[in-house]
Parts: C-alpha cells; sequence; structure tokens
C-alpha cells in the first residue's frame, strides 16, 4: 500500500465503493448511480489497487465485503455523512434564514431602534438566532468579528458591501414634564441655565456629530452631564436631568420629547450597513438586511404623512 493519501478526486472510488457495499452488487451500484457495470467494476478494481488491498470477495449473487473492505466501509460511511451534513448546510446558508447572526452597532441605535422592532422579525423568522454587539468600537468584519455592521461612519474597507441606509441629525431635547417644571429655552444662550447632557465626544466616530457636540458644549452651561454612550443620554432625558443632545430617530420613537431649538441641528449624519462579500449570498444576512431596510422605508413614509 502506498504511504501517500488517497487524492481527493477518488472520491468517485470511494462514492461507488460504498454502493456497491450497501446493495451487495457490482450491477445494482451500477444501477443505482446510473454508471455501466463495467465502470462500476472498473473503478472497484482501481480503488483495490491504490491500497493494495482485496476490499469484496466475488461469487455468483454478488459481492461480500472482506475485512478490510468493512474497516473501508466504516471511514466512508462517516465521510458520507459529514458530506451530506455540510452540503445540507451550505443550502441552508443559501435558502433557509436560521442560526446565530452576529450584529455589531453602537449602544443607543442597538437598544433604542433595533430592539423594539425585533418581534417583527421573529415573527416571521423564529430560527434565526441574533447576537447583538452593542459597543462603539468598530469590529473587523473581514475577520470576522461580526457578521454585520451599522455604523455612523462608512466602513473603510476595501471588501466590504456597504451601504447608506438613512440620515439623522443630533438635536436638542427634553420632556414635557421637564418643560413644565424648568421652561423652554427660546435662544441658544438660554440653555447655559440648563443641565446640558451629551455623549462623550472621544466615543464617537462621526465627525458631524463630534462637531455639533462641541458647538454646544462650549457655551459652558452651569452644568453638564457626560456619558460614554447615547443611549445613558437617553436614559438622563427621560428621568428629567437636563436638555440632551440626541438623534432625531430616538425623538420620533419617544412622543414625551420636545426638541428644543428646532433650528439648532447637526449637519445629517449618514447611517452605513456593511458585510463581508463572503455573505452576500447568506439567507440570514439578507433576511436581516432587507429587514432593516424595509423598517426605515416605513418610517420615512410616517414621517412624510405627518
Amino acid at each position: 500500500m502506498s504511504d501517500q493519501n488517497l487524492p481527493l478526486h477518488d472520491w468517485d472510488k470511494l462514492r461507488v465503493f460504498l454502493e456497491v457495499a450497501k446493495s451487495g452488487s457490482v450491477y445494482r451500484a451500477g444501477e443505482n448511480l446510473q454508471l455501466h457495470q463495467s465502470v462500476v467494476s472498473r473503478r472497484i478494481r482501481s480503488l483495490e489497487a491504490d491500497l493494495s488491498t482485496q476490499l469484496f470477495h466475488r461469487h455468483a449473487r454478488g459481492t461480500i465485503l472482506t475485512e478490510q473492505g468493512t474497516i473501508l466501509l466504516d471511514a466512508v460511511e462517516i465521510m458520507d455523512k459529514q458530506l451530506t451534513k455540510a452540503t445540507n448546510q451550505i443550502k441552508d446558508f443559501r435558502e433557509l434564514a436560521r442560526g446565530e447572526l452576529r450584529v455589531t452597532t453602537t449602544t443607543g441605535f442597538g437598544t433604542l431602534w433595533i430592539s423594539p422592532r425585533l418581534p417583527k422579525l421573529f415573527k416571521s423568522y423564529p430560527d434565526l438566532n441574533l447576537t447583538l454587539i452593542l459597543d462603539d468600537k468598530i469590529l473587523d468584519l473581514p475577520m470576522r468579528e461580526a457578521d454585520i455592521a451599522i455604523r455612523m461612519k462608512e466602513p473603510s474597507e476595501a471588501d466590504l458591501v456597504r451601504k447608506k441606509i438613512m440620515s439623522t441629525s443630533l438635536g436638542l431635547y427634553m420632556t414635557r414634564e421637564y418643560a413644565d417644571t424648568e421652561g423652554i429655552p427660546e435662544k441658544i444662550e438660554d440653555l447655559k441655565e440648563h443641565r446640558l447632557i451629551s455623549q462623550k465626544n472621544s466615543a464617537l466616530d462621526a465627525p458631524k456629530a463630534k462637531a455639533f457636540i462641541n458647538k454646544i458644549m462650549s457655551l459652558k452651561a452651569n452644568h453638564q452631564m457626560i456619558i460614554n454612550n447615547y443611549y445613558g443620554v437617553f436614559l438622563g432625558v427621560k428621568n428629567n436631568l437636563g436638555i440632551g443632545l440626541l438623534p432625531g430617530y430616538v425623538a420620533e420613537m419617544v412622543p414625551d420629547l420636545i426638541q428644543v431649538l428646532p433650528d439648532l441641528e447637526s449637519d445629517p449624519i449618514p447611517l452605513y450597513l456593511a458585510y463581508s462579500y463572503e455573505l452576500k449570498e447568506s439567507k440570514k444576512l439578507k433576511v436581516f438586511r432587507d429587514f432593516i431596510l424595509s423598517e426605515i422605508k416605513g418610517m420615512n413614509l410616517a414621517k412624510s404623512e405627518k
């Protein structure tokens, strides 16, 4: 027997061997595989030559495995099961929305925008398992730290599919309850008399958001509160701690919020959805991507009808 392993293309011989072993007949194996009997016999002889051993005892009624043939059959059956499993998984990858999908985005967007919409997604795709990685840190998609990302900055990696999905602006927001007790600022200088709540500027990776925060916080309000993500800013505003700098889509989702000085907003900040090219045929990724785009379309439609 050769010291070298069988080359990969010899799976054809092993497939024929498996069918002969199962059917107990070269003739029946040929019928099942739609191969001529002579082709089946030739491949079995070639496999026996490769392994330098006899795999079958031939007799008038068919074939019986030798001891060496039985050893090989055990191994080939395991290979066949693994190949079938892998084939089904590849098919599922393209055709079924199930299994884990890792989504990375900011704490605020994931908590305030994505999470409330997920019941609708799971109702349609109950076998989809989402892992939400909520962090302002930008993960490496080509290195599979996550499968799909939604960020306020266009990805710089060349080997990614990326799409601008929406734009939002930072504005100043307070609750109606806070407005009733503390009053509503009528001009920018009035902001100094209120506690301003903002995300930590160094935690942001969006230049337009940073510029707006710098502009507002440079007013040197009497009281300030800095938080490392804008979900925290939202909770501060919701609990009547002051006036917060928040993305516009948050206010659209929370009717109790009032925009302060509506003309005072950041320039539009784009949000991008991105994923690796190698996942572009993934059914579960397509389902999530299309769901996000559909929700944004519905949000924009509702806004235009107001």
